[in-house]
């Protein structure tokens, strides 16, 4: 049997110079498994594993004091010599919303059984034991039949004058001639745009309640709607322009009437509760856009002159902003690298996991104090850690392999560095851009049911609903309730648009605020109070 191999060299020269090829074929071979194998690991978790970016024992590392906390009161309870485990706590119900309506039905004894069994006296009441039931009652549609009674004058008919008729005006109406009341209106907007119920579902629904409510007509419904929101979204628009900082996203969607494949929606938000001269805060706004490109946001930010936060996308480079970056997309490149790389090699990885996780908790300990108390804790604390990281990210590329997963995140940290250490400048900056991922999420959602627009004019409208639900919902707005009021003071006339933003709005109707929202905040801070008297009572007994 004949080989395929080469016969080798005689000459020493000549195999020194065909082993260092070979070594190099090799080593190139390897790196290419490697890249393989980690395409194949990410390819894995993509289909089978978690979505979240925490990995196991990585959600310790933002909230690593309130762990410790938590072991060192368990210690306190258990002692030593108990080896058993402390009895895990049943979960307790949420009690339900206060305000809501209670209907009291009273189950008791007959007078034949008000009697004691062991010596036959009357019984007394002692007390009572009382259980709460929810019970939904299906939502009731009613026709509105405006009566307008008309009136003529008998004289002027019986002399063959000019007969004048005379009628009340009819009311205004969001939709002018049509059976729509802002109610109506308010129920469709919500759960199209809150709920992402899309409107042949919605037909459907009405359908069970014998009313034929054609989808077309809805969606003609929709578009006569935004309009009449348009003036209250540009005044949110020139308050986003006047903001310290704006955060921007951007998300693919498919258009049929467009010739182009993906189109796109933008959304812009405020980046700080705090607002420039008192305006307004919390503001989300959508953009519909046929295109990616960086023209768009420089469009939509002409005035702006403060700071743009966003991902690493060169787009937002056309914008005249100081651009910012996000940390938490650095972080995602390297949890990517720690899920492909094997268990025994993720050193690197978990090491600028770490350092990262140090300075979310410098964030989440001064959330709540002012911007300028921020910056100086921040070059106190937060400075010297960035310092630090970028020194072992400018060490470690050169140790990694480029194409790798390790790799790819050390290069992308470094090319975003100035980016991405940029909060520091200013405590109205936060470390990274999760406001706009979080405020595009319910379009991504909905996305998910709909599929796609049939025109631009359903992304124009549709943009116009989500900014509106989008920034009520930010104030936690009964939002049924806001667009149902906004619709008819929109409908009667020229309204003052300041008193119809969600922020002023909330302020003047505080009851349009969600009780749900109210209890869940009221339960939070009665936790937090309770564990803070333990943690005292701890120290004290020390």
């Amino acid at each position: 049997m004949k080989s395929s191999t080469k016969p080798l060299p005689t000459d020493v020269k000549k195999l020194q110079v065909l082993l260092v090829e070979k070594e190099l074929e090799i080593q190139k071979l390897q790196e290419k498994n490697l890249y393989l194998l980690e395409q194949f690991r990410l390819a894995q978790h993509v289909r089978f594993g978690r979505s979240s970016e925490v990995q196991a024992g990585q959600g310790e590392l933002f909230n690593e004091a309130e762990s410790i906390v938590d072991d060192i009161l368990d210690e306190a309870i258990v002692p030593e010599k108990e080896t058993q485990r402390t009895p895990r706590k049943k979960p307790k119900r949420k009690p339900l919303p206060k305000d809501l309506p209670r209907e009291i039905i009273v189950v008791d004894l007959t007078d034949e059984e008000k009697v004691c069994d062991g010596c036959g006296h009357d019984l007394h009441q002692m007390g009572e034991k009382t259980r709460e039931q929810l019970k939904f009652i299906p939502a009731q549609i009613k026709v509105i039949q405006t009566v307008r009674p008309q009136y003529s004058c008998r004289h002027c008919e019986k002399n063959g004058t000019h007969v004048s008729i005379k009628i009340a005006p009819a009311p205004k109406s969001p939709i002018p001639k049509g059976i729509a009341t802002p109610s109506l209106l308010s129920q469709i907007i919500t759960h199209k745009y809150q709920y992402s119920l899309p409107l042949y579902r919605q037909e459907a629904l009405f359908k069970q309640h014998g009313i034929e409510l054609n989808r077309k007509t809805m969606s003609e419904w929709m578009i006569k709607t935004s309009a009449l929101f348009k003036p209250l979204v540009n005044r949110l628009h020139q308050a986003l322009l006047t903001q310290p900082v704006i955060q921007a996203d951007e998300s693919t969607l498919n258009v049929l009437n467009e010739a182009k494949t993906n189109c796109y929606m933008w959304v812009y938000c405020s980046g700080t509760d705090s607002p420039r001269d008192h305006g307004i805060k919390n503001i989300v706004l959508y953009d519909y856009q046929a295109s990616r490109a960086g023209k768009c946001a420089v469009d939509y930010l002409k005035g702006f002159n403060g700071y743009l936060q966003a991902d690493g996308y060169s787009g937002y480079e056309q914008v005249k902003a100081e651009l910012i970056g996000c940390m938490a997309h650095a972080r995602r490149k390297f949890v990517e690298a720690q899920t492909a790389e094997p268990k025994n090699k993720r050193g690197r990885a978990t090491f600028a996991l770490n350092t990262i996780a140090k300075l979310y908790r410098i964030e989440k300990n001064i959330k709540e104090l002012p911007a300028n108390e921020k910056t100086a804790i921040r070059e106190e604390h937060a400075l010297p850690i960035l310092n630090d990281f970028k020194k072992w990210l400018e060490k470690s590329i050169q140790q990694v392999l480029p194409k790798s997963a390790i790799g790819k995140a050390i290069q992308y940290s470094l090319n975003q560095w100035d980016k991405l250490s940029g909060y520091i400048k200013n405590g109205d900056i936060n470390i990274d851009n999760n406001r706009a991922e979080r405020a595009i999420k319910p379009f991504v959602i909905g996305r998910k049911n709909w599929m796609f627009f049939g025109s631009a004019a359903g992304g124009e409208v549709a943009a116009t609903m989500y900014t509106l639900i989008a920034s009520a919902a930010r104030h936690q707005l009964d939002l049924w309730a806001y667009v149902d009021n906004v619709l008819r003071c929109l409908a009667a006339g020229a309204p003052n648009l300041e008193e119809l933003l969600p922020d002023r709005w909330k302020k003047t109707h505080p009851e349009s605020i969600r009780t749900y929202r109210k209890d869940e905040q009221e339960a939070r801070q009665t936790k937090k109070r309770a564990r803070r008297a333990q943690r005292r009572n701890l120290a004290g007994q020390r």
